[in-house]
């Protein structure tokens, strides 16, 4: 393998890799009304997706079957500051939303029936989560603009390069927060036991006064 092929490849493995965590793939067991959150951290102007479908799971027989019609699963997504960006209630679709700002996003589940389950029978969640640079279609894109392999590629690394600058800025406003968490705290036990010492002086003045 030439030089400069051997640098691609490793900066493509390298990039690819650093972009795995923009994927999630999640499997839940679910009764009727209850209601399953988890928490993404995104970064802002950040394009999330999901595919998500639904199925029964006879505890019995310990065999899967189809959703019925009477099944649906709402899904609502949050931004850090509890706005409601998305509200989607399908029995099996895909959703997506724009991430504003950075920070944690809170995704929520919650399967309803028209009908009652039978017992022993559970709802199955299956769904997948991609973000960023992973949301894209590159047969699309290659039709739709007639692109080489070659240039195929390069887009597809320079939308990974772009993901990882906004990873980045991202985790430099993490760690800007808790350097100013932390001076905080460290200002607040350098002067608790100054505070301290000058509340049991006065106190002692104040006892030594009234006496």
């Amino acid at each position: 393998m030439e030089s400069g092929s051997l640098q691609w490849f490793m900066l493509e493995a390298f990039l690819v890799n650093c972009c795995l965590g923009l994927v999630s793939s999640l499997y839940f067991h679910m009764t009727e009304g209850e209601q399953k959150c988890f928490i993404e951290e995104i970064p802002a102007d950040t394009i999330v997706v999901g595919d998500y479908w639904t199925q029964l799971y006879d505890e019995q027989k310990r065999e899967y079957l189809p959703a019925t019609r009477n099944l649906t699963l709402s899904v609502a997504a949050r931004t850090p500051t509890d706005k409601l960006i998305l509200s989607h209630k399908e029995t099996k679709g895909r959703f997506n939303f724009t991430s504003f700002t950075s920070g944690e996003h809170k995704i929520c589940l919650q399967p309803s029936l028209s009908q009652p389950l039978s017992e022993g029978f559970i709802v199955v969640v299956r769904m997948d989560i991609r973000s960023g640079e992973r949301t894209n279609n590159y047969t699309e894109i290659q039709k739709r603009e007639l692109l080489t392999q070659l240039q195929l590629r390069v887009r597809r690394l320079s939308a990974q390069v772009h993901d990882i600058h906004k990873e980045l800025i991202y985790s430099r406003s993490r760690e800007k927060d808790f350097l100013a968490i932390n001076h905080n705290i460290n200002m607040w036990i350098y002067w608790w036991p100054i505070i301290r010492s000058v509340f049991v002086v006065i106190f002692i003045i104040h006892i030594t006064n009234s006496c």
